[in-house]
């Protein structure tokens, strides 16, 4: 995984060249083959564009899981009342906790935790206690976990950007600044997702533009259409949405998580989202990733503790809050 190489607490400055707005040129939206994309190469794209296309990310036996575990759930939920999903949309939430698969192969997916790594980590440089200097680094963690199935005669979602819940607003700038984003999206088709059934559109390179400047137009859409165990990355910051599905019988269904930055509150509330007993089923690695691993300094301790010796007591970790 990439190192810590971002001190997010401290807002960028716009640049006043050449920055980005609507009327700008749509960058090229780029794709990978998961056997050989680096997470230098899907950083770089992100950068760019805000979102990148991985192919060949999962096999066919897992996604045969992950519906498996899901598809029950899916069936259980019933349609939005509002604007944010169309009526023909379902859902199903806390993912970590109703497969493993989903948690291990996509939460877990290590193109996924390299990229976030390097773009969600923030690192305190400047933290003197006295005569001491303590550096102290704060993790992505999981924003939240949501399976998505679009059936026949659903209409587009509006185009949106997922940071508002981070009441992010910013102003222009001609290229990417680490510490503009809140957040980053993963989405896995689990089935053929096409402009026809649904798939997610967004417009490149509108993470760059002043979020003042609106509405989203439609003419600007990039469709991202997947394969089954293929993979969308996208900067919270892009307008984006899922479509139309047109077809008579097909589903668009996709798996989803996105991270945040360790020090901001999660979107999903996974400690009531996902029953304890199943993260104690989890990797150490993953169950600090959900959130109940310390964003230093100080963050989300208990008795002044790591959390993770509220599901480890034998251990008792007595880490150092720095």
């Amino acid at each position: 995984m990439s190192p810590s190489i971002i001190d997010s607490q401290v807002i960028p400055t716009p640049k006043s060249v050449g920055v980005k707005s609507s009327k700008s040129p749509l960058p090229e939206v780029k794709e990978f083959d998961a056997a050989t994309a680096t997470i230098d190469d899907l950083v770089a794209a992100l950068k760019v564009a805000g979102g990148v296309i991985i192919r060949n990310l999962l096999a066919q036996d897992e996604l045969d899981n992950i519906e498996k575990d899901v598809r029950p759930w899916l069936e259980k939920d019933k349609p939005w009342d509002g604007y944010a999903f169309p009526a023909e949309t379902r859902r199903a939430y806390g993912l970590i906790g109703k497969s493993e698969t989903f948690a291990l192969r996509i939460v877990g997916h290590l193109l996924w935790l390299g990229v976030t790594d390097a773009l969600l980590t923030s690192t305190l440089e400047c933290n003197w206690f006295g005569d001491k200097n303590d550096v102290s680094v704060s993790p992505p963690q999981v924003n939240n976990t949501i399976a998505f199935s679009i059936g026949p005669g659903a209409r587009n979602q509006p185009l949106h950007r997922d940071d508002v819940v981070h009441h992010r607003c910013y102003s222009a700038v001609a290229e990417h600044e680490l510490g503009r984003d809140a957040g980053i999206g993963f989405f896995v088709a689990g089935k053929r997702t096409t402009r026809a059934n649904g798939a997610t559109r967004f417009i490149p390179g509108s993470h760059l533009w002043d979020y003042s400047e609106g509405p989203a137009r439609e003419e600007q859409t990039y469709y991202a259409e997947l394969a089954p165990g293929d993979g969308f990355m996208i900067l919270s910051g892009c307008f984006h949405g899922g479509s139309a599905n047109t077809t008579e019988d097909q589903e668009r269904l996709v798996y989803s998580t996105f991270s945040t930055r360790g020090w901001m509150r999660q979107e999903e509330n996974q400690y009531l989202a996902v029953d304890t007993e199943k993260i104690k089923e989890l990797p150490r690695w993953l169950q600090e990733r959900i959130g109940y691993g310390l964003s230093r300094p100080f963050l989300g301790w208990v008795d002044l503790k790591s959390p993770m010796s509220v599901l480890h007591p034998e251990h008792d970790n007595q880490d150092d809050l720095f």
